[in-house]
């Protein structure tokens, strides 16, 4: 259907099944199914996974419905928006695969599930019917790029769009059919008894991923369902999913990451693909790819060079991701369930979407060589001139990758102060395990051996770059007119300030130099990755203070807080920000590990011991209490009769954009665990 000025909708009562009959929806014979519902705010997400069927139902309540269905396979998706109207609350039944097979008889894929809304009706505005990308870019209405728009066919009370993908592969179709009220055209009217009643199919051509299941997922059983639900979903051979509905394809830094804090739990085969995914989509640098692009977004992607192909694309415009392959590949290949194998599995040929002609072993060099080589200004003469900065043109680099994630910063802390260093310390410990050997070139060699001393020179130089000193008073100002502006108690926040001035890191540098002074969570990288001194671990353990004076809320550890910024800083994190003063899942979890990892260090103070043990239990009280929203990819909160409340993202409609309900990092909490006292 076309994105033009009036956006309405044309029916067509051609002959029906002109686009190929459908196929009545019937359980296809799979071993163990997969069926689970989420429920957060106004949205209800219904997940299977069955046989070669994949599929995620995304239905939103409230005055501005929807319904979309996204596909691992071909990171593809079919949606339908309906106009503002009045009140819409979605309920869904079980669903159930379905097949089908299009006009030349090629196999579709998908889902049937009967949904009700209970609302006096809906009104069609616009279906859409391509790679996921395509349905998130919905979100701003902007005009469907040439070819998308399928018009709908009419029979009896059922509508129903299809279309092959732009280069003629099989395509995608929905069906809805209304199956308790009356369809008059675009609108959609309830019964005498104010409900409505769908069924809903949708289906995809692509060519389906196959899932990483039972022992080849998760060494034992686990007692988390909702993160053991979730991951299953996410998990296939060919790659991890970084999140589903927005993300079902390949992120390398969502892999990364998530591998690394769920390496004690995870299979054997499970880690060996995962981190295979990643080696075959290095760039000929050895740079770590960001997204892919696949499907039919791959298509429009060779299109705009007036190619005709449906080759993934792949990106590599992030920085994060290049040093945390290291850490996770020395921390597999050189644990005792990773070394027996450690051989055969870097002998053996990358292959994978890119067909690299080489050894994975190869192509960690390649890697690892990027890392050195980038490093080595720094390392040779510390200054913010030789830190790793953005790449040209972008206002991002790190996780926190919407444009304004880093307040203008061109230096993330994160990459230079935690993940570089980390980098090189594993390169090291690579080196002289003899692994790579087989590997390395005479220049190689010579670099290599340079890893240890250039990660001590990060390790020490890098972080204080970053310092940011607000003296107390001030503190206590910022403090008191930031929580008046948002009708916050601050109270607790100030009880928290200890004499003196306030010390932290700032999220990032400007390109001369400047700290971006937001107060941040990832310190927890460092944590995680580093061996930080005595004075660092306190400053890091005062983080965990009451909100604005730390990161705190009673809805979790917010990822940013901007109490002593300027004005055009502060306004740029707030509330509705993708990274704002929100709370991400997977950063909690990643403070909480590294929390863990170093009190099990030996040579801590006992004063710095007590000051890590206390943020630990402040940091795993809000987890407990944010248990509901574990698995989603973040959320938001509103501070009201005197507590904070957790607040799906995307609720609002001043938020940024909406949650994923299933999120591959926010399943970590299968391996990170609350302490026992």
């Amino acid at each position: 259907m076309s994105k033009g000025s009036s956006r309405s909708l044309t029916l067509s009562l051609a002959a029906a099944w002109a686009l190929g009959a459908l196929v009545a929806a019937t359980p296809a014979p799979a071993a163990q199914p997969l069926v689970f519902q989420v429920r957060q705010g106004r949205f209800l997400n219904v997940f299977l996974r069955e046989g070669p069927v994949a599929a995620h139902l995304v239905l939103r309540s409230g005055t501005d419905p929807r319904l979309l269905i996204a596909f691992p396979a071909g990171d593809s998706g079919v949606g339908l928006w309906f106009e503002h109207g009045p009140e819409v609350r979605w309920r869904a039944g079980r669903p159930q695969p379905a097949q089908a097979r299009d006009s030349q008889g090629r196999a579709l894929h998908g889902m049937s599930v009967d949904v009700w809304a209970v609302g006096r009706e809906l009104t069609i505005r616009e279906a859409v019917l391509s790679s996921v990308r395509v349905l998130r870019d919905e979100r701003t209405r902007q005009p469907l790029p040439p070819g998308i728009a399928a018009t709908p066919v009419v029979r009896g009370n059922t509508l129903t769009w299809s279309r092959n993908r732009l280069d003629g592969a099989p395509g995608y179709r929905l069906a809805v059919e209304v199956r308790h009220g009356e369809l008059r055209g675009a609108r959609i009217l309830s019964g005498h008894d104010g409900r409505i009643g769908l069924r809903i199919i949708g289906l995809t051509g692509e060519r389906p991923l196959t899932p990483l299941t039972g022992r080849q997922l998760l060494r034992e059983p686990v007692t988390n369902t909702g993160a053991r639900e979730t991951l299953e979903f996410l998990a296939y051979r060919q790659k991890l999913l970084a999140g589903s509905w927005r993300f079902d394809t390949y992120f390398g830094r969502d892999t990364l990451m998530s591998v690394h804090l769920l390496m004690p739990v995870l299979a054997a085969p499970a880690i060996d693909d995962a981190l295979s995914s990643v080696l075959a989509r290095l760039s000929p640098r050895g740079e770590v790819a960001h997204e892919e692009d696949i499907g039919e977004q791959a298509v429009l992607d060779h299109l705009q060079s007036g190619v005709h192909s449906a080759a993934p694309v792949y990106h590599y415009q992030m920085i994060d991701e290049d040093y945390m392959l290291a850490p996770d590949a020395a921390a597999w290949l050189l644990s005792s369930r990773g070394r027996a194998g450690a051989g055969a599995y870097l002998a053996a040929p990358v292959g994978g979407p890119l067909q690299r002609r080489m050894t994975r072993g190869a192509a960690l060099v390649e890697n690892l060589r990027f890392v050195l080589q980038s490093a080595e200004p720094f390392a040779r003469a510390p200054s913010v001139a030789h830190l790793i900065g953005l790449k040209p043109g972008m206002s991002a680099g790190d996780w926190r990758d919407s444009g304004t994630g880093l307040g203008g910063g061109h230096y993330p802390y994160d990459v230079n102060a935690a993940l570089v260093p980390a980098a090189l310390r594993a390169a090291a410990r690579l080196q002289a395990s003899g692994l790579l050997a087989p590997y390395l070139s005479g220049a190689d060699h010579e670099l290599f051996a340079r890893a240890g001393r250039m990660a001590a020179v990060w390790r020490k130089k890098a972080p204080p770059l970053f310092d940011v000193s607000v003296p107390h008073a001030q503190a206590a100002r910022d403090i008191q007119r930031y929580a008046a502006a948002r009708e916050i108690d601050p109270r607790p926040a100030l009880a928290a300030l200890e004499p003196g001035a306030v010390h932290f890191h700032a999220l990032a540098l400007s390109v001369s130099g400047r700290p971006i002074a937001v107060m941040q969570s990832d310190e927890g990288y460092r944590l995680l990755f580093g061996h930080p001194d005595a004075r660092s671990l306190d400053r890091i353990a005062a983080l965990l203070r009451p909100f604005p004076a730390g990161l705190l809320t009673g809805a979790g550890m917010v990822v940013a807080d901007p109490v002593y910024c300027p004005r055009t800083v502060r306004k740029l994190f707030t509330r509705n920000a993708y990274h704002g003063t929100v709370v991400w899942s997977w950063q909690q979890a990643l403070f909480a590990a590294g929390l863990a990892r170093q009190l099990k260090r030996r040579d801590l103070p006992p004063a710095v011991r007590v000051n890590l043990r206390r943020a630990q239990r402040r940091l795993w009280a809000v987890i407990r209490a944010s248990r509901s929203m574990e698995n989603a990819e973040l959320w938001s909160w509103r501070y009201a009769a005197g507590r904070y409340e957790m607040r799906p993202f995307g609720s609002s409609s001043a938020d940024a954009t909406e949650s994923d309900a299933a999120q591959l990092w926010s399943t970590v909490y299968l391996a990170v665990r609350p302490p026992k006292y």
